[in-house]
């Protein structure tokens, strides 16, 4: 039990390193450097007090430990054997590392789609959700500010997904750079997709920083993560999703 807690403990300092590297930069660009040149591709046009960006740093950090933890409990279950991840690409070959990479980042979408929705449900949300709509107007740092126990079930989709999926550690890698990159995206508060983006076909697969954002503001739907086509095909998209987001992007930029 020592060991597994000081474990723990030295991958929450990696895993926070990473966490704080990504949301860092996101929150250098976004909220310092570029504040007021981007301002017009603020999805929701004012900047939140930093008594509550300070909030999101504290549960984002006791989500990482949680996560690491999770972590520890992922690498006991691949040592004795209880997993399939394998260690030689020549096992599988090339061509599968990619499609392992594909498959669980299709995984853990539709795994996100599902817990996310059952923990609105008016009993579980207090319990599990509500720190994380706390953050109406989200940061980077909003990325990880988790319930405790919601952290616990985001954290659950990596074990899952080696118990599932044949993965080499590099798609491993791979699908963690992607989700952290995508989530912090996701929650920076700003539109970065082309104004044509709707004009797409892209439109019925990826998600855009603005869909996620009007969940934070509306409490209900969207609950994708980085794919549409849960919420297309269950009816849980916002009516005014395109709308908002053509009305985001057109506006111009004011140089100051």
């Amino acid at each position: 039990m020592t060991d597994f807690i000081l474990h723990t403990l030295r991958s929450s300092i990696g895993l926070w390193q990473t966490y704080a590297f990504f949301a860092g930069i996101a929150w250098l660009l976004g909220y310092v450097f570029f504040k007021r040149r981007w301002f017009h591709r603020k999805i929701i046009a004012h900047f939140p007090k930093s008594r509550h960006v300070w909030r999101e740093i504290g549960y984002s950090a006791i989500s990482v430990v949680i996560f690491s933890a999770v972590g520890m409990l992922t690498f006991v279950l691949i040592r004795h054997g209880w997993t399939r991840m394998y260690w030689h690409t020549t096992h599988y070959g090339l061509i599968w590392l990619f499609c392992s990479t594909a498959l669980v980042i299709l995984l853990h979408d539709a795994y996100f789609y599902w817990t996310h929705r059952l923990m609105h449900h008016p009993k579980l949300f207090p319990y599990f959700h509500r720190v994380h709509h706390l953050s109406h107007n989200p940061t980077p740092w909003s990325a990880y500010a988790f319930d405790p126990l919601e952290a616990f079930v985001q954290a659950t989709i990596f074990p899952l997904a080696l118990v599932l999926i044949p993965m080499h550690p590099l798609a491993f890698g791979i699908f963690m750079i992607w989700q952290i990159t995508f989530n912090v995206l996701g929650h920076t508060g700003y539109e970065y997709t082309p104004h044509g983006f709707m004009d797409s076909w892209v439109k019925y697969i990826l998600n855009t920083p603005t869909n996620h954002i009007m969940h934070h503001e509306k409490m209900r739907g969207n609950y994708g993560l980085y794919f549409g086509f849960w919420d297309r095909i269950m009816g849980t998209n916002h009516s005014d999703y395109e709308s908002r987001f053509r009305s985001v992007t057109a506006k111009k930029e004011k140089l100051v």
